[in-house]
């Protein structure tokens, strides 16, 4: 038998699939959403629902429910600078692409917020709705933080999902660390120029920068246990324009993944202790510019627990397996750091496999049947928890 809110919710499929279609042809980037703001907008007011905008980040916020202990839903919902060539008959045409599900998120959160609010004298509290912008650049939650999100009322517990466009329909992954730390960096070098000919009349950041890039490949070698996760990637090297001249400056770039706040925090020290030796040693002018500094996202156990059991009986034929620990990263991660969450995967591939592909993939296709399924799950999950703790 169908749980009643599963049922509610499948019963308005055909407006979720709208919802995401329509999101996913205005796909915008960072932490200014205008169009997608404007339509959350939108259909919380068709609800009822009255919510505040956080103009500087393109935040959408949104309480339902009576005063009490406030639990948070959160979505992500922009986008990526990614060409989309899915062929779909709503396919977006702006240059961008819903390529990681965020349209999904959305629409889900929209579906949840309609459940909550024809429940909400049912509520023991205060269910908080963040539609949220820029977590591709791992912006926005923290732009959200300093609005003032946690407070006001102040959130006690919080719960977000992210689809998989690789993973089965109806599976749901969970973890302890679901996602890694993410530490971006910019090494800037100065040296002197000069000709080819004469490098003796020169400081080469050239040189520099490959014994910095070798030195950092050695720290995963012999300074990181073979049982820790970890891994430091230079994606980008570039210096000069010509290939008879020692140009003046040279610039690496990378990023560094970890799970333990001390592998990441001896890590990130000896980044800096390398980079600031070699260029002693090769007379090189250097600065290193921090690009992103995400934590993990670290999954509380006990929500994690409750959080299942409530979707278990939402949804008895969920297949939900302890197996989400990915070297991805995510900002949710500045909630989970600050109030008890969870954090869980769901699977949203379509029902061919050969036309599964990984997130950020301009082909990459999405299985709608999880809106509805998405909506029944986060309206059960706030529903259970102000019922547990109030």
């Amino acid at each position: 038998m169908i749980h009643p809110l599963l049922q509610e919710a499948l019963d308005m499929n055909e407006e979720l699939v709208t919802n995401r279609r329509t999101l996913h042809q205005m796909p915008e980037l960072g932490t200014q959403l205008p169009q997608t703001v404007a339509f959350v907008r939108e259909k919380l007011s068709e609800m009822g629902i009255a919510c505040e905008v956080y103009e500087d980040c393109s935040c959408v916020v949104a309480t339902i429910g009576q005063e009490g202990k406030c639990f948070l839903l959160r979505s992500d919902m922009d986008a990526l600078p990614v060409v989309e060539e899915t062929g779909l008959p709503f396919a977006s045409q702006n240059g961008c692409m819903h390529a990681c599900g965020h349209d999904l998120h959305a629409t889900i959160l929209l579906g949840a917020a309609k459940l909550l609010k024809a429940h909400e004298k049912e509520l023991k509290g205060t269910v908080k709705l963040l539609f949220q912008s820029g977590e591709e650049t791992f912006s926005g939650a923290s732009c959200a933080i300093e609005a003032g999100v946690l407070e006001n009322p102040q959130v006690d517990a919080a719960f977000a999902m992210h689809v998989g466009g690789a993973m089965p329909y109806h599976t749901l992954a969970y973890g302890h660390y679901g996602m890694s730390s993410v530490y971006g960096f910019r090494i800037e070098l100065t040296g002197k120029g000069a000709h080819g000919s004469t490098p003796e009349e020169g400081i080469d950041p050239i040189n520099t920068g490959v014994h910095i890039y070798l030195g950092l490949q050695e720290l995963m070698a012999r300074e990181v246990s073979a049982l820790e996760e970890a891994a430091l990637t230079i994606g980008r090297f570039e210096a000069g324009k010509a290939n008879n001249v020692i140009p003046n400056t040279a610039v690496l770039e990378g990023t560094l993944r970890t799970f333990k706040p001390e592998i990441r925090s001896y890590l990130i020290q000896r980044i800096h202790d390398i980079t600031e030796s070699v260029c002693k040693a090769y007379r090189t002018e250097w600065k290193i510019e921090v690009l992103s500094d995400v934590p993990a996202t670290t999954c509380d156990d006990t929500c994690t627990e409750e959080y299942l059991a409530s979707i278990h009986e939402v949804d008895g034929e969920m297949n939900t397996v302890n197996a989400f620990h990915a070297m991805g990263s995510e900002d949710f991660a500045f909630i989970t750091e600050r109030v008890p969450a969870s954090y869980f995967f769901m699977g949203a591939g379509v029902a061919d496999e050969t036309l599964w592909r990984s997130q950020h993939n301009p082909h990459i296709l999405f299985n709608e049947d999880v809106l509805a399924r998405g909506a029944a799950i986060y309206t059960k999950v706030a529903i259970d928890w102000l019922n547990r703790h109030s």
